[in-house]
C-alpha cells in the first residue's frame, strides 16, 4: 500500500557540512590561556578610575562571551548516529561522521539514531479471511534509512512506526484464514514464511514515507479469540481424528489385501466368496478397532 502525499514536498537526505571539533577545541584552549595571561597583567590598581574598571570588565567579559559563542557550536556523533542540520528552518544536510564536530552556533542540530530498533507489538484482535476472531502480534526490526524524511515528512516518526505496524498487521492478518482444513490455501498458522514476507513488504510500503526501513518482521503470537477457542479446538481435534482414521483404514486395507494374496499364492486355504468376505470383515474390525481385539479359537471345522 503505497502512500502518496499530495501537496507536501518530499525530503531527501544529503550530506551535511561541519568541521572537526578538535582544532576548534584547541583554538578555544589557546584563547583561554591568552585571556588569562592578558588579564593577569592588566588588573586595575587600587583606587583606579571608573574608566579603568570598565576597560578591565570589557577585557574580561568580551573574550568570555566569544569563547561561549564558539563553544555552543560543538556536538558529538556516536557510531550509528546522525545529526540533521538546519539553518533558520532550512535543511542543510545530515552529518554522519563520528566524533567531535563543530558548526556555526546559529545552525540547528537534531540528533537521530540510525541504529536498529526492535518492537514487539501489542496483541490485537482481528477477523481473519473467514470472519473468525483471532488474536495476533508481531515483532519488527526497523531503522531510520533517510533522516531527512524522518525529521521533516512526518510529525513523530516513532509514533508513526508504532501505528503503522498495527495497521499493517491488521491488513495482512485479514487477508488469510487462520487455518485451512482442506490444505489448499495460504494460512496464518501453516504458512509462516509467506505471511512474514507479506508483513515485511506491507510495512516497508507503509513506512517508506517516513524514511524507515524494516529489516525483519514476523508473527510472534497467533491464536483464536477466547470466545471461539473452545469450539475451534474441538474442530481441530475432530480433523485430527478423521485424518488418523483415514490413515488407519488405508493401512488396514493394504494389510488385508496382502494377507489374502499370500494365502492364495501359498495355497494355504481355499476360500469361497462368502468366507473371504467374512475374513475381510474380521480383519478390518481387528485392525481398525480402538481397543485390543480378543481372539476366539475355532476348534471345529471351518466349513
Amino acid at each position: 500500500m503505497s502512500v502518496e502525499l499530495k501537496g507536501m514536498n518530499t525530503s531527501t537526505e544529503r550530506a551535511g557540512s561541519s568541521f572537526s571539533g578538535y582544532p576548534m577545541l584547541a583554538l578555544i584552549l589557546v584563547l583561554l590561556a591568552l585571556v588569562a595571561w592578558n588579564l593577569s597583567g592588566s588588573l586595575p590598581p587600587y583606587g583606579a578610575t571608573k574608566a579603568e574598571k570598565l576597560i578591565f570588565v570589557g577585557l574580561l567579559v568580551g573574550p568570555l562571551l566569544l569563547l561561549g559563542f564558539l563553544a555552543a557550536g560543538f556536538f558529538m556523533i556516536q557510531p550509528n548516529q546522525a545529526a540533521v542540520l538546519t539553518l533558520f528552518g532550512e535543511y542543510r544536510g545530515t552529518e554522519r561522521r563520528e566524533g567531535l564536530r563543530w558548526i556555526w552556533p546559529w545552525m540547528g542540530k537534531n540528533k537521530i539514531s540510525v541504529r536498529a530498533h526492535n518492537i514487539h507489538s501489542e496483541r490485537v484482535k482481528i477477523n481473519d479471511l473467514r470472519g473468525n476472531p483471532i488474536e495476533i502480534a508481531c515483532n519488527v526490526v526497523w531503522r531510520v534509512a533517510d533522516t531527512a524524511q524522518a525529521s521533516f515528512d512526518v510529525d513523530d516518526y516513532k509514533a508513526f512506526v508504532n501505528i503503522q505496524i498495527e495497521a499493517g498487521l491488521r491488513t495482512v492478518g485479514s487477508r488469510h484464514p487462520y487455518d485451512d482444513f482442506e490444505g489448499e490455501e495460504v494460512t496464518l498458522r501453516g504458512s509462516a514464511d509467506v505471511i512474514n514476507r507479506e508483513l515485511l513488504e506491507e510495512l516497508n510500503d507503509r513506512l517508506r514515507v517516513a524514511g524507515i526501513l524494516v529489516d525483519e518482521a514476523g508473527l510472534t503470537h497467533l491464536a483464536y479469540a477466547s470466545e471461539i477457542a473452545s469450539a475451534m479446538l474441538k474442530r481441530q481435534q475432530a480433523d485430527a481424528i478423521i485424518a488418523a482414521r483415514a490413515k488407519i483404514v488405508l493401512g488396514a486395507v493394504g494389510m488385508v489385501e496382502d494377507a489374502l494374496t499370500k494365502l492364495a499364492q501359498d495355497d494355504i486355504v481355499d476360500l469361497d466368496g462368502e468366507r473371504r468376505a467374512a475374513m475381510v470383515s474380521n480383519l478390518m474390525v481387528v485392525l481398525c478397532g480402538d481397543k485390543e481385539a480378543h481372539p476366539v479359537v475355532n476348534a471345529g471345522s471351518l466349513y
